[in-house]
């Protein structure tokens, strides 16, 4: 093999491995996108199902607060009676 071919055999498996690694680069950099839309996604759904779960607290608590007050107001007239 004369020198010629040598440097037609480095330039092709030059170019071989430079498009490996442009390639291996891309799928990485694209996985790491993917991987972070979905991060962000699952974020959103844990905000707004802790949103929910506050509301349904308060909700809860406005319930307790008036079931309390009418017992309150049982107590006050069955002392009455008594």
């Amino acid at each position: 093999m004369n020198w010629h071919q040598w440097q037609e055999i480095i330039g092709v498996t030059g170019v071989f491995v430079l498009i490996t690694v442009v390639l291996s680069i891309a799928i990485v950099q694209l996985a790491s996108t993917w991987r972070a839309k979905a991060a962000l996604a699952r974020e959103s759904e844990y905000r707004s199902l802790a949103e929910k779960a506050v509301r349904t607290q308060e909700e809860t608590e406005r319930q307790l607060r008036d079931v309390q007050d009418r017992l309150r107001s049982i107590e006050h007239v069955l002392k009455e009676v008594d």
